[in-house]
């Protein structure tokens, strides 16, 4: 009798184990009346050019943790993040897919002169009013190129903030591209770098043998370490606006040479006052020495080192990145 009490009290506990709890539950209910739309929500965005309309989805509601995700390039889109919906629902934790305006699913207005550091911290804040996101609650993740915009936008904004995530950038432009010429082009055989160098001279940006050379020999070892690309890292890339990714970045990952050339903010990390996660990997196009020791400027900040991953370490160094990202979410 006292066996079959305890199958049965164990039994239960188990079953009760499995069922979700009112927070659990609470996680998947909507945050606006009316049609549900999946938690796609399109925003109008007042720039010097007229308004325009930006795309979200949000995944989850949670009133204390809501992370907007920046994607790099620039120029990519929301699509190469889709990896987090294998992490962060089953923390309870909020997040919010974006493309930034002339990207993916958000309106191309054609127009470069939009093609702007400032505008696109000020569509952010225009976002975030849009979203409802505060200082209780208000996440804010810049991958690359949304790095910067993320810097950029905390030294403004961040009364507006609970927290802010710095993945794989450097807050020096000239640092990185110094880094590039310094580090990781002598990694290179040198023959394939002197190949690359003369296409680079001569502007022959488009020509076909230019990526032949940097795909194997630079984005397969300091973009994305796998054997091939995951399909959502593929998708978004194949969706790159290349117009704004070169008038920003340059033609090519390996250093920097468009209008974000000079920018750096180093010497302005000592102004973050809310807590701040900086992650960085070993084989990074970023240098991680550089994004350590700017973990060290931010008072009260943290650093994460994915030792087996790269740029794009939420892939390629996965379980480090996304066990280091959730305990800074939960803290």
């Amino acid at each position: 009798m006292k066996n079959l009490l305890f199958i049965l009290s164990f039994a239960i506990a188990l079953i009760s184990c499995n069922i979700p709890s009112k927070d659990d539950a609470a996680y998947y209910e909507p945050i606006e009346p009316g049609i549900q739309s999946g938690g796609v929500k399109v925003i109008p965005i007042q720039t010097p050019k007229g308004v325009f309309k930006v795309w979200t989805k949000r995944i989850g509601n949670n009133p204390k943790i809501k992370v907007l995700l920046l994607n790099g390039g620039p120029g990519c889109t929301h699509e190469y993040f889709e990896c987090f919906e294998s992490f962060f629902p089953k923390e309870g934790i909020e997040f919010i897919y974006y493309d930034q305006m002339a990207c993916g699913n958000s309106d191309n207005p054609k127009d470069t002169s939009l093609y702007d550091l400032d505008r696109y911290v000020d569509e952010v804040e225009q976002l975030r009013k849009a979203l409802n996101l505060d200082k209780n609650n208000f996440y804010l993740l810049g991958h690359s190129w949304g790095g910067i915009v993320a810097m950029q936008y905390v030294l403004k904004y961040q009364d507006n903030m609970k927290g802010l995530i710095i993945s794989n950038m450097m807050a020096s432009c000239p640092l990185y591209g110094k880094y590039a010429d310094d580090v990781l082009s002598k990694q290179m055989d040198k023959a394939v770098l002197d190949s690359i160098n003369a296409i680079e001279n001569r502007k022959e940006f488009s020509n076909p043998r230019y990526m032949e050379l940097l795909l194997p020999n630079f984005y397969m070892k300091h973009i994305c370490r796998l054997p091939e690309y995951p399909e959502p890292v593929k998708r978004s890339f194949d969706k790159l606006n290349g117009e704004l990714y070169t008038i920003m970045q340059g033609p090519s990952e390996f250093g920097i040479a468009g209008k974000l050339t000079n920018w750096d903010v180093s010497k302005e990390l000592k102004k973050i006052k809310i807590p701040t996660l900086v992650i960085g990997a070993t084989y990074d196009t970023m240098d991680p020495t550089y994004m350590e020791w700017m973990s060290k400027e931010i008072p009260g900040s943290s650093f994460l080192l994915c030792k087996n991953g790269s740029h794009m370490c939420m892939w390629d160094d996965q379980e480090t990145y996304m066990k280091g990202l959730i305990k800074f979410l939960r803290n």
